[in-house]
């Protein structure tokens, strides 16, 4: 059984991913995220994307990777200054989402230290490739 079964299937992942981004664009703490995302491809882009990356990185079908050819995370935010304070951020909404969903137990717990990792990595101290600050 794979997290994304653990956690209702695709219909709670289009769950969490829209009551995330409807807290990004609510809560101070996303306001860095929203901005970011406006100079990119906008929330609406973004909000596919990221179930489509989740559906797979939680062991459902690889969406992004069917489109896109890799699921490098890394290189995904490498055009992105990201901050601790901005990880930090993104992981208190994550947070926020689960627990506002109700979803609770071991595998959540998993899926919440595997998030702090990926997101601990994406740090960057704003170092963005092809720009020095």
């Amino acid at each position: 059984m794979s997290v994304l079964d653990d956690i209702g299937g695709e219909p709670s992942l289009k769950e969490l991913v829209e009551h995330f981004y409807d807290l990004v664009e609510a809560l101070p703490e996303g306001q860095k995220i929203v901005d970011l995302h406006r100079n990119g491809h906008g929330l609406a882009h973004t909000r596919e994307e990221q179930f489509n990356f989740l559906c797979g990185f939680m062991g459902g079908r690889p969406y992004y990777m069917e489109t896109h050819s890799h699921m490098n995370v890394k290189q995904i935010h490498e055009h992105v200054p990201i901050f601790t304070k901005d990880a930090e951020n993104w992981l208190s909404i994550m947070d926020k989402t689960l627990d506002d969903l109700g979803h609770a137990g071991a595998h959540v717990d998993r899926l919440r230290a595997t998030l702090r990792r990926v997101a601990m990595i994406l740090v960057n101290d704003g170092d963005v490739v092809g720009e020095t600050l």
